[in-house]
């Protein structure tokens, strides 16, 4: 096992495209780090140059105490787990688990010992003689798991592993995945777009899960960690009261304890961030901080009702800082409301919002407002 470190890492490619800028960080030995973004954000370029199939730019990656910047991968001592799982299609599961270490020239009883070993930790003994045709999608996935286990790496890299599953199975792979990996106690990077598999499986998400859903540095990491997600809007912040279009409410004390640069503000520009989660039907559950909107839809869903919301002022595109914001364009606001709620499309809602758990955003800077 080893330690892997990013120091100042940066990736250009030939036609100028700077797709990786100045990436640090520390992943401890024996911690899961999960990449999460949107595609083309970088995150498996990042994966491709820990492994050593894309070079680096600039910059220093460390695993354990080397240098590995012109190590070959072969010689890197890390396992990769990509999504279409690259099974050998005429190989039995034995035969695919065993091949890197047949390669590696390992003698024929280390590999019988090893392979039997990973079968029995992912639960494989009973299928070791099927071919990959037989099996079925999260039956591969162990496999591909199987043949990274047996070389015994210091880390593990996983390029989406589960996106080739349908939605019941990636639930059960997920928590095989991080259970094993907690078993094994391995240096992993996991890189996937699904924040809940990113917020469920890490150790850390390059911070704590629960930090970037409450603390996010900015506009985008706030709007991409939530589902649905969270609400984004131009309003007004003068003295304790917020101006939401032709809403307004007070904010509590503690708030500006906890944001003291909110402090002092009259008549001061913000964008608001509010998670559905923190908006609910004010006739079951009454709030201090309350607004009204129509109600262009309502989805029940048993355990509650995503009740779509237009609050007149202007919302913000999280992707786009140079997006034009307009009240006369539909965005609806999303809130979770109990299933007790009764509200129906066409009526006027009166929303409770959790004043507490409100978001605060510098307009120009699209940071946080602490």
């Amino acid at each position: 096992m080893a330690d892997i470190e990013l120091r100042n890492v940066n990736k250009i490619y030939g036609n100028s495209f700077h797709a990786l800028h100045d990436l640090s960080f520390n992943i401890r030995d024996g911690e899961f780090m999960v990449f999460v973004g949107p595609s083309g954000c970088g995150k498996s370029t990042a994966l491709r140059m820990i492994a050593g199939l894309e070079s680096i730019s600039s910059g220093e990656l460390r695993i354990g105490d080397r240098v590995v910047n012109d190590v070959d991968p072969k010689d890197r001592d890390i396992a990769m787990v990509f999504q279409s799982y690259a099974l050998y299609p005429h190989k039995t599961v034995r035969e695919n688990i065993a091949f890197p270490l047949l390669m590696a020239g390992l003698p024929k009883s280390d590999i019988a010992s090893r392979v039997d070993e990973a079968a029995r930790i992912l639960e494989l003994t009973a299928l070791l003689d099927r071919k990959p045709a037989l099996l079925s999608g999260g039956q591969r996935q162990r496999v591909a798991m199987g043949r990274a286990i047996v070389r015994q790496p210091s880390a593990f890299l996983m390029d989406e592993p589960l996106s080739n599953l349908d939605a019941k199975l990636r639930v059960q792979m997920r928590a095989e995945i991080a259970s094993l990996q907690r078993k094994l106690n391995v240096t992993t990077i996991y890189v996937t777009h699904d924040q809940v598999e990113a917020m469920t499986m890490g150790d850390r998400v390059a911070d704590t899960p629960q930090n970037l859903y409450s603390r996010p540095d900015n506009v985008f990491v706030a709007a991409f960690i939530g589902s649905p997600s969270m609400n984004l809007y131009e309003a007004v912040l003068n003295g304790r009261t917020v101006i939401l279009g032709s809403n307004s409410f007070e904010i509590p004390d503690r708030v500006f304890e906890c944001r003291p640069s909110l402090n002092g503000a009259s008549h001061r520009q913000i964008l608001l961030g509010i998670r559905p989660e923190h908006m609910n039907d004010a006739s079951i559950r009454p709030s201090s901080a309350e607004i009204s909107a129509p109600v262009t839809l309502v989805e029940a869903l048993g355990s509650e009702s995503m009740v779509h919301l237009n609050i007149d002022a202007p919302w913000v595109d999280a992707g786009d800082p140079d997006a034009i914001v307009d009240i006369g364009d539909e965005k609806a606001a999303v809130a979770r409301f109990s299933p007790k709620s009764t509200v129906r499309a066409g009526d006027i809602a009166r929303i409770a919002v959790d004043a507490e758990e409100l978001h605060f955003f510098d307009p120009g800077t699209r940071t946080s407002i602490w």
